[in-house]
């Protein structure tokens, strides 16, 4: 079996030290225009290769792609969105010779940021979950990029409002919304859609608090029929929120959509095949992904906020 040709056997053909050889690969350091010349020479003849992980480390530049979600669950990295983004940056850092790295931060994040920042094998960063960049040090400045919180989105709001217009023109008039939890950049822009139409058609606004989750979602719509047990549709703005509420309705004998029409957020997989079919909206999490990826690698990125459409089905 063959083997790849290594640093020493190119410097041994050059006649130059190990250490001239990996400046004169590696492009960092002092080395004569002769010792250069042999170098490459001899690097050409046996067909020596770079390892990508090795030239990185070597210029100081990283070898990992750090994905950041800063979260209060502590299950967060387990979330669909957080593993289904993680893959397309692993796919979109892949040719760079970049290997992708998550990490779960506080909602208190800045000392945890500071570490990051002083960590050489963390190349770039994507944050995701924070509610503000300021607290962003200064030493990340230019290889970092955002998920939300004014960086690379979705376009929630336009997706949820128009389900919500779907709901109202369809004849819904007694809406609730199972939101995201307040310190959730994400959970503004569809509470903003809410509270838009309800107050253009002068209809009572109804909020209970979510967090994502199926779990959360069955007793936010639990909460729903209790407080208000004439409300005829719950919109969510996440698919696995809705399916916890559809389940919280059939528990207690309401029909879907007859009695309580459901939307959710997200277009998973499941939502099609569900019993009823989930109306829901689209959200592109690997384009975003891929987007934020490159933007914090230092690539110019054409889109940041990136559109949703509404996918209607049989519960609305």
């Amino acid at each position: 079996m063959s083997r790849s040709p290594v640093l020493t056997e190119v410097a041994r053909l050059a006649g130059v030290s190990v250490a001239t050889a990996s400046r004169v690969l590696t492009g960092r350091g002092p080395a004569s225009a002769a010792s250069r010349d042999a170098v490459l020479r001899a690097a050409a003849d046996v067909g020596y290769v770079p390892h990508p992980v090795a030239s990185r480390l070597a210029r100081g530049a990283g070898t990992r792609l750090l994905f950041a979600v800063r979260d209060r669950r502590a299950g967060i990295l387990s979330d669909p969105f957080v593993t289904r983004a993680a893959a397309a940056m692993a796919a979109a850092v892949e040719p760079d010779g970049l290997g992708v790295a998550l990490r779960h931060l506080p909602l208190a994040a800045a000392a945890e940021l500071d570490r990051i920042a002083a960590d050489r094998s963390v190349a770039a960063v994507v944050l995701a979950g924070h509610d503000s960049l300021d607290d962003v040090p200064a030493r990340l400045r230019g290889r970092f990029a955002a998920i939300g919180a004014g960086g690379i989105d979705v376009d929630s709001e336009s997706g949820i409002g128009a389900l919500l217009r779907h709901l109202h023109t369809t004849g819904r008039r007694r809406i609730a919304l199972i939101g995201g939890p307040p310190w959730l950049a994400a959970a503004r822009a569809p509470l903003r859609a809410y509270t838009a139409l309800m107050r253009d058609a002068g209809l009572p606004v109804r909020v209970v608090t979510g967090d994502f989750t199926a779990v959360r979602g069955c007793a936010a719509a639990r909460a729903v029929l209790r407080r208000w047990p004439d409300t005829d549709a719950i919109a969510t703005v996440s698919d696995a929120t809705a399916l916890g509420a559809l389940r919280a309705l059939a528990e207690s004998g309401v029909r879907v959509p007859h009695d309580v029409a459901v939307t959710g957020f997200d277009d998973i997989p499941f939502a099609a095949s569900a019993s009823p079919g989930l109306s829901t909206a689209t959200h592109p999490v690997e384009l975003i992904a891929t987007a934020a990826a490159r933007a914090a690698l230092g690539s110019a990125v054409r889109d940041r906020l990136f559109p949703s459409r509404p996918v209607l089905r049989a519960t609305a």
